[in-house]
């Protein structure tokens, strides 16, 4: 059976097919009891820095830049690297669910993480 990188809200209700439950946001989400997120994982430093996060603002209209900008931190940051083996290694056991607050599904940094670690993966 092979396992799945998904994306989910972290405000969306636990599943029990979520595998490893991981936040992926550096400010914890409002109004959640850290009891109900049922996280495994708070993977705050491999988030867009406050700099590049406050600029972004959700707005749609910086997405591309946005992608672009934090791609590159990602590419640059060792524990980025390390996140990435650590999630790898788990999806030979179970899902791993990234989590996220951004009211947007498509328009959010976790988004980009997905598809970040699925690019480095398929490159080596």
């Amino acid at each position: 059976m092979a396992f799945a990188l998904k994306i989910k809200r972290v405000y969306d209700a636990h599943a029990e097919d979520d595998g490893m439950r991981v936040l992926v946001d550096r400010l914890w989400p409002r109004g959640i009891k850290k009891e109900k997120a049922c996280l495994d994982l708070w993977a705050k430093e491999i988030t867009p820095t406050p700099e590049l996060r406050k600029w972004f603002g959700h707005k749609e209209e910086n997405f591309e830049e946005f992608r672009l900008a934090y791609r590159t931190e990602l590419d640059g940051n060792a524990q980025a690297q390390d996140f990435a083996s650590k999630v790898k290694a788990e999806l030979e056991k179970r899902n791993v669910t990234l989590l996220y607050a951004a009211k947007s599904p498509t328009c959010n940094h976790a988004v980009i993480l997905k598809g970040w670690l699925e690019d480095i993966w398929s490159a080596k």
